[in-house]
């Protein structure tokens, strides 16, 4: 029977193009399968098949696991304190073995034992396929519709298969049986049965993989898109720079009577792409993204990490675009966030802004409107600017001495010094933990604020809570949350014997 196994081995090993190891595994996986069904519970089964002889053993093992982790599966697992009673020198996540009666091959389920090892030998091969595949370094994946499969396209490459989800398709395409289709990969997923390719044609990527076929300067290293965002099969915009002062960017991805650009759109359904020149200054960034319509001026807010653009009544429709679309796609293109607007707005919201500014350095730096004027109009608009922007900017102030600025700093951070201490005290009343919750042991501090928010400022709130209460409230695990409310109940019974 072992002569017989070996040359089932051979065979199949030849017949598949697989390595003899492979289907060697496959076996092992069999026997182990058939043996374990003549245990009882979940045990872990292994067996070595000699490759030379076909003789075989069996063995049930035991994963060593640190004490303090517990045994989350017995019938697999084994504590290290008790493994090393077995074995003094062995470690965590090393094994204890015992060997056991071995199946016969001859009581296998021929079919079970046909099944497995085809499956194995399936997945190996298709394990080869894949990475000959990914070896050859492409990022676009090329190939024809094979099928669809639940709303998906899987496309074929050879004997290839990758899968176009409905949600990473251009919306207006209608792709049918045989269709040829090219898509980006954006990763491989070995757990999916079938197609483990999963492509993209919707992905910003996408775009920037085609220009790169398109235009010969990205590939040389002249040119780079360094941003990239999309309404798939609608418009696009690209941001590119060049590291060559020879080589106009935004020409050079158009090409000669728009061949370049055309090559991309006619792939994408018509969508249509601006080609805008990146540049290190945010602002002059966002101007160019928002092209083609005209900005009147720009002011920038680091903080929030936004922009307020102003343009004119005529361009004002252009700016924003159908739907939003125009706005949108150039703030995904610079990653701020663009707020347009016209001239009248941008006064008033300024005017708004103004009149909050100066009646907060009114209010707490105990000025008069003048000197809060100066202030604003010197950019300054919080009251951490005045209390710590160097000295040295603050003395460039015409109007102001160097004791002057030296007394409105001290004020601006005796002030930010009271606004916290009136925000804490604010706080300690609407969390009003009695200090025997505070005390309780096992209480993790972090919980304290989501327990307050639902209500349970004392030991006895806690302790009246159901488990299932307590697990939605603070997201622990039903055995943690048991454990608390226990804990929080013991003061109830301490008297009782």
């Amino acid at each position: 029977m072992n002569r017989e196994m070996l040359m089932l081995v051979d065979a199949i090993s030849r017949e598949k193009n697989v390595e003899r190891d492979v289907v060697f595994g496959a076996v092992e996986s069999a026997l182990a399968q058939a043996t374990k069904k003549l245990h009882q519970g979940d045990v872990d089964i292994r067996v070595a098949v000699d490759r030379d002889s076909g003789d075989y053993e069996t063995f049930r093992r035991w994963h060593v696991v640190p004490d303090e982790a517990g045994l989350q599966l017995p019938d697999q697992e084994i504590l290290l304190f008790e493994a090393k009673e077995e074995m003094s020198d062995i470690e965590v996540g090393e094994y204890i073995e015992e060997a056991v009666d071995s199946v016969p091959i001859g009581r296998i389920g021929a079919m079970a034992a046909k099944q497995v090892i085809l499956q194995k030998i399936r997945d190996a091969e298709r394990e080869m396929l894949l990475n000959d595949f990914m070896s050859r370094g492409d990022k676009i994946f090329v190939g024809t519709v094979k099928r669809l499969d639940k709303g998906d396209i899987i496309v074929e490459a050879g004997r290839v298969e990758g899968r176009l989800r409905r949600s990473e398709m251009i919306a207006k395409e209608n792709l049918r049986n045989g269709d040829r289709v090219r898509a980006m990969i954006m990763e491989v997923d070995l757990t999916l049965r079938g197609a483990p390719i999963i492509l993209s044609r919707s992905a910003p990527e996408f775009m920037i993989e085609l220009f790169r076929q398109e235009v010969p300067e990205i590939e040389q290293g002249l040119l780079e898109i360094k941003s990239c965002a999309r309404d798939p099969g609608s418009r696009a915009k690209i941001a590119v720079l060049s590291h060559d002062k020879r080589v106009d960017p935004i020409g050079t991805c158009v090409g000669v009577r728009g061949t370049r650009v055309n090559a991309v759109t006619n792939e994408l359904a018509g969508e249509r792409v601006d080609i805008v020149l990146w540049s290190e200054d945010p602002a002059q960034f966002v101007i160019g993204a928002l092209a083609p319509a005209n900005v009147s001026s720009i002011v920038v807010d680091e903080e929030k990490h936004a922009m307020d653009v102003v343009v004119d009544e005529e361009n004002l429709a252009i700016a924003i675009g159908r739907g939003g679309q125009n706005v949108r796609l150039a703030s995904d293109l610079t990653g701020w966030k663009i707020n347009i607007m016209d001239a009248n707005e941008s006064a008033q919201k300024q005017a708004s802004e103004t009149d909050a500014s100066r009646k907060l350095f009114m209010e707490k730096l105990d000025v008069d409107e003048e000197i809060a004027d100066i202030l604003i109009s010197e950019g300054f608009n919080s009251l951490e600017e005045v209390a710590y922007v160097p000295i040295s900017e603050m003395l460039e102030i015409e109007a102001f001495d160097e004791d002057t600025i030296n007394e409105l700093r001290s004020r601006a951070k005796d002030a930010l010094l009271t606004m916290e201490i009136a925000k804490e005290e604010d706080v300690e009343p609407q969390s009003a933990v009695s200090q025997d919750l505070h005390d309780l042991e096992g209480l993790d501090p972090e919980l304290i604020p989501k327990l307050t928010e639902a209500g349970v400022n004392t030991r006895d709130d806690l302790a009246d809570l159901a488990v299932d209460e307590l697990t939605e409230i603070t997201g622990q695990s039903a055995d943690d949350a048991k454990a608390l409310i226990l804990k929080a109940r013991e003061h109830w019974f301490a008297g009782q014997e």
